[in-house]
């Protein structure tokens, strides 16, 4: 019988993302919400701390959300980082993550600055965070209660999750394998990476701009991720000629 193998990497992160995930809930019986100090919260938010650039990676909201990108994560992240090595896999990997952060904050920015015409000068004083409800007074003249929300949410919600890394992932994999077959849920058929991923992508790019009411997902975050992962495989070029891998392509 062979035995599952699990890069090092790969399997490092999905090491790490459970024992976040599993000292979330530990902190949360003693009344410390880790998603408040390792989530990421917008640059000019009084939350905000360097570090959750990073942290907020290893953070999940629940079992659902930490199980599919862990999914994706061991499905993906294990040929790629055959494919380029352990190095280049986890800079990919952190950098997506990063750009994930860069472009949902660039968003914010400019809703802050269409709602209060500037990008920095936190609006809102007496920001309070109370057993996961918002409190603060909003000082912008004329602002209606449903921007006042938005802003509240800028402000006072952090963002967790690898989602962003795990797009970066799927951009990459399509690209490298872009004949690969993969089923879809409810689809009867098999579908190829090039045509599935980038359909998805554009899923997640209506769904960002739609502003769904009630939707916290940070589909800009998912953009970010999957846009970084294209100009990494564009300039890193990759020339490997492994047969095993080029049967797939």
């Amino acid at each position: 019988m062979n035995n599952l193998y699990i890069p090092p990497v790969v399997k490092n992160l999905l090491i790490i993302n459970v024992l976040f995930f599993a000292a979330k809930y530990v902190f949360s019986n003693i009344g410390v919400d880790l998603s408040e100090h390792l989530g990421a919260f917008y640059v000019d938010s009084p939350f905000f701390r360097v570090w959750q650039l990073v942290t907020y990676m290893f953070m999940h909201g629940d079992m659902s959300h930490i199980f599919f990108n862990m999914f994706a994560l061991f499905m993906f992240g294990g040929v790629l980082e055959q494919r380029w090595g352990q190095k280049r896999f986890l800079n990919f990997y952190l950098i997506t993550g990063l750009g994930a952060v860069a472009l949902q904050m660039g968003v914010q920015a400019v809703e802050v600055y269409e709602l209060t015409g500037s990008v920095m000068g936190i609006p809102i004083t007496d920001l309070t965070r109370e057993g996961g409800y918002l409190q603060g007074n909003i000082n912008v003249p004329g602002i209606t209660r449903d921007q006042g929300t938005t802003l509240l949410g800028i402000y006072g919600a952090p963002m967790v999750g690898a989602s962003g890394a795990i797009f970066g992932l799927l951009v990459a994999f399509g690209m490298l394998f872009p004949n690969t077959r993969m089923f879809v849920l409810f689809i009867p058929v098999p579908i190829k990476a090039k045509y599935l991923i980038p359909v998805y992508i554009l899923l997640e790019m209506s769904l960002g701009v739609a502003k769904i009411p009630g939707d916290s997902v940070a589909h800009y975050a998912h953009l970010g991720g999957a846009l970084l992962g294209f100009i990494l495989v564009k300039l890193w070029k990759d020339k490997n000629n492994d047969r095993f891998y080029n049967y797939y392509e």
